[in-house]
């Protein structure tokens, strides 16, 4: 898959600056056109969770006041995309270059809409090749955020988690979690651009179902121009594969890691449940996932 189109949806959160230093590297190692994307809250979706006895109704001056809080994050944010858009020397362009597509080189503009961030990040990612999402400290604390839920499972993109604070290098030695599944096909197929630039890449499967699957894959990596190695990761009871895939990815000095998202509770606990949270929470390794 050619990466020539990244969405780098930033929130003004605590996430918001690694998200945009991500997809900005990313743009300009394959010559992308890159959109910072934002989101201002929709002050009347307050009122389904305002009155009724459920809670104080929304009054002008509460109406006012969200109105200026939302459009300060946006100015904010956007201040920020100009400023890492501009250090990464990245021109700004709204409309695709009339070049051949080779040729093209990294562009970026910037868009706002206003309402449900969730569906609304999901709606514009199926218009890029993929979407570049934040991680950040108080997502780690919740068991899911609904802007990476619905956009790996609505976007019908891969998606990009960034982590708050971006390695000094991303991209060079990527390893891959492989167990033969549709959703972990995918997640390949998506990240073929990234294989094909990284200097190692490391197919890693956990237990004895998937070995001779990943010799396979290794093989059509090969036709498609990447020098890969497996490595078998047996399983120990009493830990999990995710917990084992984190740890090995470590081991393997990995600055990407490529996985399939399956569903909802599976990856949902994968990513932000149980003994895998202190790995992924550290925000030191990005993740590519498609579902």
């Amino acid at each position: 898959m050619t990466i020539k189109t990244i969405l780098a949806a930033a929130s003004g959160g605590s996430a918001t600056d690694g998200t945009i230093e991500l997809a900005c590297r990313f743009a300009r190692r394959f010559g992308a056109h890159l959109e910072g994307f934002h989101a201002k809250p929709d002050p009347r979706d307050m009122f389904a969770y305002s009155g009724d006895g459920f809670g104080m109704s929304l009054t002008g001056d509460f109406v006012d006041r969200f109105v200026k809080d939302a459009d300060a994050i946006a100015a904010k944010t956007k201040a920020a995309f100009a400023a890492t858009v501009a250090r990464h020397q990245i021109p700004t362009s709204a409309a695709p270059s009339q070049q051949l597509p080779e040729k093209i080189a990294a562009s970026a503009t910037w868009r706002e809409e206003t309402g449900y961030g969730p569906t609304l990040v999901a709606r514009r990612a199926r218009f890029f090749d993929i979407a570049v999402l934040g991680r950040s400290d108080r997502i780690t604390d919740q068991p899911h955020t609904d802007v990476v839920e619905q956009t790996l499972l609505n976007s019908g993109r891969p998606v990009l988690l960034a982590p708050a604070k971006t390695p000094a290098e991303v991209g060079q030695a990527v390893v891959v979690g492989w167990n033969g599944s549709p959703e972990a096909t995918r997640a390949l197929t998506a990240s073929l651009t990234f294989l094909g630039a990284a200097r190692a890449v490391t197919i890693v499967t956990i237990g004895d179902r998937h070995q001779g699957s990943a010799a396979a894959l290794v093989e059509y990596l090969g036709w498609q121009g990447v020098t890969s190695k497996h490595r078998h990761v047996p399983s120990v009871q009493g830990t999990g594969p995710g917990q084992q895939l984190l740890s090995t990815a470590r081991e393997e000095g990995a600055d990407l890691l490529v996985m399939g998202g399956y569903g909802h509770m599976p990856w949902r606990e994968f990513l932000f449940g149980g003994a895998t949270r202190d790995v992924v929470g550290t925000s030191l390794l990005p993740l590519l996932i498609s579902h």
